[in-house]
């Protein structure tokens, strides 16, 4: 029996899974380490937390009955994207790796706009504008505020590489991952020569190019040994953690579109050809289907503004949840579901880690609006989902002013395993949402499937999707809720325009 891991490099922690070829899930093991916020704004991680959690958990599910290590054939590798990992000569890291959701790079984002020669001309060169949370903007920082440590600076991988490179030896990342650094020829899928030309960046600073089912390389012999794997598994291109998630759910056809609640919230379809906003509202990349591409709505704080209300003012739930076995978040959506849909005209901007979609804006901040001495607990539960949901449906609608047909949205990530969140994401975007049925799937079961692609299992990863993943029942849209959601989104949309201003002011005061 083959057998195929798929390892995904997560912000909160590692998490690596083991299927046969028809997809079954044989093992899952997962690790979690730290996240450091040294300054407002600011978030990074070390590298070499996520090579410990990759050993332990690789080593854990190899430990399994299940799984027989010769068995292993080929690994997939996803991770958390933009992260920059900053190498020496001897491939030591230089500083701490700064994440997709650190925001220090506002000024960096103008000066690749200059030097690209505008907004336009950019999105014309890499199909995106400059945000914070991309590499590119990452790499200028490096240069402009700790010169010393951009001298020292010979190789720039993103998280996921840097594990393919403890693997294998080798420097390479593939077309997916790639379009989020900002530094990538979308369209033709490589690296943009003029934009680095235009930043003063050499090109071998980067890996080489993959697709991401292509095989980058096999283990080295001591690795193998390390981790007891045979030292003939190949490891195969992979992806960044949201075209993982969206083929480990089946996103590689035209017409079925995902949402992803986990940390951030994702709204993600697959296009056959390479489809830009001309707003750059929307982010289009490599998707993980040779020679395909993907839009994707980025917001920052989706599940993450739960997390933040259950960490910040729900600390009691959390000892009701021990005592009686629960999960927090359950008693949370219990009070949640006790307050009527629009939760009494409480709103909830979700912008507690600044934004991306459709506002770009790293000053944006988190707002409650409308809240009243009758609110309870669970209104403002409720309210924060809604906020997230509306968040979604943000993307949704420039999604459906470029032309683009929806027929399907299925629901990912940890808010998909609330049936509550499903319903209510059904009223707010209008359209029927299903949930795949494979148990501990997304960006780990999809590279799992791209590197049973790349030992040759399956023809491409079309074919693999549609051999191994099934949806559950859909919730289809309650005409009374709809109705009320279809009145407020209005309402929504116009309040960050209302605060935009006041976000900038209110940044000031931090400085």
């Amino acid at each position: 029996m083959s057998i195929f891991l798929g390892i995904d490099i997560g912000t909160s922690g590692t998490k690596t899974i083991a299927i046969d070829v028809a997809g079954n899930i044989l093992a899952s093991a997962t690790a979690e380490y730290p996240l450091s916020h040294p300054k407002p704004l600011w978030s990074e991680q070390d590298p070499e937390d996520w090579w410990q959690a990759t050993i332990q958990t690789v080593r854990q599910v190899l430990s399994t009955p299940e799984v027989s290590a010769d068995q292993v054939q080929a690994i997939g590798l996803s991770g958390q994207m933009h992260g920059s990992v900053f190498l020496d000569v001897n491939d030591k890291v230089i500083r701490p790796a700064l994440l997709w959701n650190d925001q220090r790079t506002a000024a960096e984002c103008d000066e690749i706009e200059q030097r690209a020669g505008g907004r336009e001309k950019l999105i014309e060169m890499v199909a995106n504008p400059a945000l914070t949370g991309f590499t590119a903007p990452k790499i200028l920082w490096l240069r402009n505020h700790e010169p010393e440590n951009f001298e020292r600076l010979r190789k720039v991988l993103l998280p996921k590489d840097e594990i393919r490179r403890r693997l294998t030896g080798e420097y390479a990342t593939e077309v997916s991952d790639a379009s989020g650094m900002l530094l990538l020829d979308v369209k033709n899928r490589q690296w943009s020569k003029p934009l680095l030309s235009a930043l003063e960046l050499d090109e071998s600073l980067f890996g080489k190019v993959y697709e991401s089912e292509e095989v980058t390389g096999t283990l080295k012999p001591e690795v193998a040994d390390l981790l007891g794997l045979p030292a003939s598994c190949k490891v195969v291109g992979g992806a960044g953690d949201c075209a993982a998630g969206a083929v480990g759910n089946g996103i590689v056809e035209t017409g079925v579109v995902c949402t992803s609640l986990g940390t951030s919230g994702v709204f993600f379809f697959h296009s056959d050809t390479p489809e830009v906003d001309p707003q750059g509202r929307l982010h289009t990349f490599c998707h993980a289907v040779h020679g395909k591409w993907h839009m994707m709505g980025v917001n920052l704080a989706a599940g993450g503004s739960l997390q933040w209300f259950r960490n910040a003012l729900c600390a009691h739930l959390k000892e009701v949840a021990a005592q009686e076995g629960k999960d927090p978040y359950e008693l949370m959506i219990e009070e949640a579901k006790q307050a009527p849909a629009g939760s009494d005209g409480l709103l909830f901007l979700p912008y507690l880690a600044g934004e991306r979609t459709p506002h770009a804006d790293p000053m944006a901040r988190g707002a409650f609006v409308g809240l009243t001495m009758s609110h309870s607990r669970g209104a403002l539960t409720r309210s924060i989902m809604e906020g997230v949901t509306y968040a979604l449906r943000d993307s949704l609608t420039i999604v459906e002013e470029l032309g683009v047909e929806v027929s399907e949205i299925r629901a990912t990530g940890g808010g998909a395993r609330s049936p509550f969140w499903r319903q209510m994401q059904a009223d707010i975007l209008g359209h029927s949402v299903v949930p795949t049925t494979s148990e501990g799937g997304g960006a780990a079961y999809g590279v799992a499937l791209l590197a049973a692609v790349g030992a040759g299992a399956y023809q491409d990863i079309t074919e693999a999707c549609r051999a191994t993943i099934k949806t559950g029942p859909a919730c289809t849209p309650n005409s009374e809720a709809k109705a009320y959601y279809d009145r407020a989104f209005p309402i929504y949309q116009s309040l960050y325009p209302a605060l935009k201003q006041s976000y900038q002011e209110i940044g000031g005061l931090t400085e």
